[in-house]
C-alpha cells in the first residue's frame, strides 16, 4: 500500500547530495522521511556527518511535485515501492551499507528464497552459453531464484534458461520503469513476470539507462545474493564491477575459467588469479559449493522413502545413546562417561558415521543425526 511516507521518501531521495547513505543516516536520526523533510534543515547537526550543504535542497517543493507524479505512475502500472528504512528490501541486500533507499518492483520477489546472481559479457560465446544451459539443467530440481541484469548476452541466457526450467528469475534494471533497455527484451521481461519472477530497479522515471547507472545497478545484483557467478567477461567488462561489489560485501564469487587467448575469458581468469573468485571446475562441484538443497517432495519423487531399521551392536548402541543425550560431546567426555579408552571409541564413531547416525565436528566433538 502506498502511503505518505513513500511520497516523502521519493522527494527526499530526489534532493541534491542525498544519496542512499545520507538518506539512511537522516532517516535513522529523525525517524522517518517525512520528519527529515520537515526538520532536517534546522536540526541537521543531530546527524553525524551531515552538514548545511547536504541538507540545503531538502524541502524543495519541486521534488514533492515529482514524487506525487511518481506515485501516480506506480499505482497506475502496478509497481510496488520498497523502502529500506521499513526493512522491505531483500534481506541480504538490506545488509549492504550502500543499499538503495528505495527499490521499485514489478512482479513477485520472495525475500526468503535462496538466490544466485549470474552475470557475464554481452558478447557471450558458445562456451558460456553451454555452461549456463548445463547449470540450469542440473539445478532444475532445486528451489532458488536466479538474478541477472536483462542485458544482451549472458544476462539474456540466464533469464531465458531460468524460464525454460521454471526457475523464478529477477532482472535488475539500470533505469526507471518508464522505459526498457534493451527494448528488444520487452517480451522477455513480460515472460519473466508471467513465470513468477520480478523486475526491480532503484531508479525512478527521471532516470534513463545512462552508462553510470549500469555500474550502480551491479551493486544490487551482487548484494542481493550470497554468491555471484561470472560466466565470461573481458578485462574491463561490467561483470568485473559486479564481482568487485560482491567481494566488498564478503559474498562468494565464482568464475568460469577459459583459454588465456579467449578475450572473454581473460577477465574471469584474472579474477581467479587475483584470488577474487573461485574457479569453476565442474557444474556438480559448483552446486555443492552453492549449498543448494533440493525440495523434499522432489527428492521423494526421485528416491521414494523406504522404512529401514539399522540394528546397532552393543558398543554402537552405548556410544550412540550417550552422544544423543549430550550433543557436541567431546571425545574425552565421552570416554569418561562410558569408561572406555579413546582409541577404542574412535573406530565405533567411524562406524556410526558411515551408518549416518553421527556427525563429527572440529575438536573431536560428536552429535547424533
Amino acid at each position: 500500500m502506498i502511503t505518505e511516507e513513500h511520497l516523502y521518501a521519493i522527494a527526499l531521495r530526489e534532493c541534491n547530495l542525498i544519496g542512499d547513505i545520507n538518506f539512511f543516516k537522516l532517516v535513522k536520526s529523525f525517524g522517518s522521511a517525512k520528519q527529515v523533510w520537515e526538520q532536517a534543515k534546522k536540526a541537521y547537526s543531530k546527524t553525524e556527518g551531515i552538514g548545511r550543504k547536504v541538507v540545503y535542497d531538502i524541502g524543495n517543493p519541486e521534488h514533492l511535485k515529482f514524487a506525487e507524479k511518481e506515485l501516480e505512475f506506480c499505482e497506475k502500472n502496478g509497481i510496488k515501492i520498497r523502502l529500506r528504512h521499513y526493512n522491505e528490501l531483500p534481506n541480504l541486500l538490506n545488509e549492504c551499507d550502500d543499499a538503495p533507499a528505495i527499490l521499485y518492483q514489478k512482479g513477485h520477489l520472495n525475500n526468503s528464497a535462496k538466490t544466485v546472481s549470474i552475470v557475464g559479457t554481452r558478447n557471450i560465446t558458445l562456451y558460456g552459453k553451454q555452461f549456463i544451459k548445463d547449470f540450469f539443467e542440473r539445478t532444475q530440481s532445486y528451489e532458488y531464484t536466479s538474478v541477472s541484469g536483462l542485458a544482451l548476452g549472458a544476462d539474456k541466457e540466464v533469464h531465458e534458461q531460468s524460464i525454460h526450467y521454471r526457475i523464478p528469475t529477477v532482472a535488475v534494471l539500470a533505469h526507471g520503469f518508464h522505459t526498457l533497455y534493451p527494448s528488444k527484451h520487452k517480451k522477455l521481461s513480460e515472460k519473466i513476470l508471467e513465470e513468477g519472477g520480478a523486475l526491480v530497479t532503484e531508479f525512478n522515471t527521471s532516470r534513463k539507462p545512462d552508462r553510470e547507472n549500469f555500474i550502480q545497478r551491479n551493486r544490487i545484483i551482487a548484494g542481493i545474493s550470497p554468491a555471484t557467478i561470472v560466466v565470461e567477461t573481458g578485462f574491463g567488462g561490467g561483470s568485473i564491477s559486479t564481482a568487485t561489489f560482491a567481494n566488498s560485501y564478503n559474498r562468494d564469487v565464482f568464475a568460469l575459467p577459459g583459454k588465456i587467448t579467449d578475450p572473454y575469458s581473460q577477465g574471469c581468469n584474472k579474477l581467479i588469479f587475483q584470488n577474487k573468485a573461485t574457479a569453476i571446475s565442474t557444474v556438480k562441484e559448483l552446486i555443492e559449493q552453492l549449498d543448494f538443497h533440493p525440495p523434499k517432495h522432489k527428492m521423494e519423487e526421485l528416491f521414494p522413502a523406504v522404512e529401514t531399521t539399522i540394528q546397532l551392536t552393543e558398543n554402537q548402541e552405548t556410544i550412540y545413546k550417550v552422544i544423543t543425550e549430550h550433543p557436541k560431546i567431546s571425545l574425552d567426555d565421552l570416554s569418561g562417561k562410558i569408561n572406555l579408552a579413546s582409541h577404542k571409541i574412535l573406530p565405533v564413531i567411524l562406524e556410526l558415521e558411515l551408518l549416518g547416525k553421527v556427525k563429527t565436528f572440529s575438536g573431536r566433538q560428536f552429535m547424533a543425526i
